[in-house]
């Protein structure tokens, strides 16, 4: 049974996205992973058993993991505001109460191999995000060195657009674009040499930040299935697109439909849902040597 819609009346919603809703707790706020899922961009009426406490699960063993300041207070239930209490079970090992920064509006992503949009862009002009490569690079080859390409952080809908480093410190200044730039990289560093003797490949990942207390923070979700792509290495092959670790089970699935990526979307099989439900308990297991 997957968990796809959550009512919390007691407490103030402040914000509900594809995946998480953001509760104001007074000084904190806090995080609720719910079990919906999303591709292209629509909200699906079928969700994965599980995947919000495999999420928030996997997050908070990389907040704890990556060296970096982050907005994690407790991930303990127990310790939670005592308004909190009467849902107890509902937010038990999918929810978190964090410090209440001022998120930086882009979306910070690293590139260590050559797919998705980059491999487009590079495609029709040889670069990605702006950032000339070398020629002769063929689909899912691995980058010279990690890529910082931000993008927009678009509202809910909405497709976020990739823009260049100069677009960044044009709007937040340079200081604090290339501290941005150092921080994604150095998490991203880390998660990929903690998932390679693993046998595992991290692709490319998105990071958010903010502020809090003058201090740049890493918020949301890190190196998740829902915000990575993983790669088993074992199957790994440049000129190929890689199986990921994630919901690409699901987009396989509807390029065959012929649905117009529009809503509604269409009813996801028993089958489908039991496969994708697989994979991220395959990741949770590999980050953390423990399954759900």
């Amino acid at each position: 049974m997957s968990l796809t819609k959550i009512d919390l009346p007691k407490l103030k919603k402040l914000y509900e996205g594809k995946v998480r809703q953001i509760y104001d707790m007074g000084e904190h706020l806090m995080l609720v992973a719910t079990d919906r899922l999303s591709a292209f961009d629509v909200i699906f009426n079928e969700g994965i058993p599980d995947k919000g406490k495999i999420l928030t699960r996997i997050s908070n063993h990389w907040f704890n993991h990556v060296g970096v300041p982050h907005h994690l207070i407790t991930t303990d239930v127990t310790d939670f505001p005592p308004e909190c209490k009467p849902y107890a079970d509902i937010l038990r090992d999918r929810a978190v109460i964090v410090k209440k920064a001022k998120r930086i509006d882009f979306e910070c992503i690293v590139r260590g191999y050559l797919i998705g949009s980059g491999w487009k862009e590079y495609q029709e002009k040889g670069s990605v995000s702006g950032i000339s490569l070398p020629s002769g690079l063929m689909l899912a080859d691995k980058l010279p060195e990690p890529l910082f390409t931000p993008s927009t952080k678009a509202p809910d809908g909405e497709h976020d657009i990739n823009v260049t480093m100069d677009y960044v410190k044009n709007n937040i200044g340079t200081e604090m674009a290339s501290m941005l730039a150092k921080l994604s990289i150095g998490v991203y560093l880390k998660v990929a040499h903690a998932m390679a003797p693993k046998g595992v490949i991290l692709a490319d990942t998105k990071f958010e930040f903010g502020v809090y207390n003058d201090e740049i923070i890493l918020i949301d979700e890190v190196c998740t299935p829902d915000s990575s792509r993983f790669w088993d290495a074992k199957t790994y092959t440049p000129g190929e697109n890689p199986q990921s670790y994630d919901k690409q089970i699901v987009r396989d699935y509807l390029e065959t439909t012929g649905w117009n990526k529009e809503p509604p979307p269409p009813a996801l099989p028993a089958a489908i849902i039991d496969r994708t439900r697989a994979r991220y308990v395959e990741m949770l297991t590999l980050v953390t040597g423990k399954g759900v």
